[in-house]
């Protein structure tokens, strides 16, 4: 028994060595487990966590052009050709006046976001400072200055944080203006959330992460 004992230590001694002068290189095994999976073609800047949302500041009385990202610091990324934002730059900000308690009084009212919504006089600068950030060359009448979360979902109305120039999606017409799929994926979402069939905080986080894949997460594809 004594002589198998001994037997085992200098086996494992061995492994333990062999692994160390190979600086701990992962076997085939290893390799396979860790391998990036198939599936949407996707590139992007790194998300943005499990970390909750951000509170901007809410609706203000008067709006002021807020500072946009320096100028060729954020990076747009793709998923199966749909535009991301830079989530450095564009991690999303919500409207502190929204929450699960003042649904009814604020997005799941009529016309609420018309009434919170900033002027172009600051949202329009505003475009042309962000578009520099993003670099983005293309026609400034088919880019939308989007907000990352909606205002119908909570987003913060003039939050940097929460705006970005979201260039125009594959199967948009070239002069047609902004038209974007994100556009009707808001729009379930709001009806979701305002019909007691996802939670706010689940929908906004999931718009913020992955607009295009939200509704099928929240399992309302």
């Amino acid at each position: 028994m004594r002589r198998h004992c001994l037997a085992a230590v200098a086996a494992l001694a061995v492994t333990a060595f062999s692994t160390a002068c190979s600086g701990g290189a992962p076997s085939a095994s290893d390799a396979k487990h860790s391998a990036a999976p198939s599936g949407p073609t996707t590139t992007r800047a790194p998300a943005a966590g499990a970390a909750a949302l951000p509170y901007g500041p809410g609706p203000q009385t008067k709006y002021t052009v807020q500072t946009q990202p320096a100028a060729g610091t954020c990076h747009f990324g793709t998923e199966n050709g749909q535009p991301l934002p830079d989530a450095k730059c564009t991690p999303g900000a919500l409207n502190p006046k929204v929450t699960p308690s003042t649904l009814r009084a604020t997005i799941c009212k009529t016309g609420y976001t018309s009434t919170i919504r900033p002027p172009e006089s600051v949202t329009g600068p505003e475009k042309s400072a962000n578009a520099k950030s993003y670099g983005y060359t293309g026609s400034p009448h088919d880019a939308e200055y989007d907000h990352l979360v909606s205002l119908e979902l909570g987003g913060d109305p003039d939050d940097p944080r929460n705006l970005w120039v979201e260039p125009p999606s594959p199967s948009h017409k070239p002069g047609a203006g902004p038209n974007n799929p994100k556009d009707a994926v808001e729009s379930k979402l709001h009806t979701a959330v305002c019909s007691g069939k996802a939670q706010l905080a689940a929908a906004q986080k999931a718009i913020a992460t992955d607009w295009p894949q939200a509704l099928a997460k929240l399992g309302l594809d």
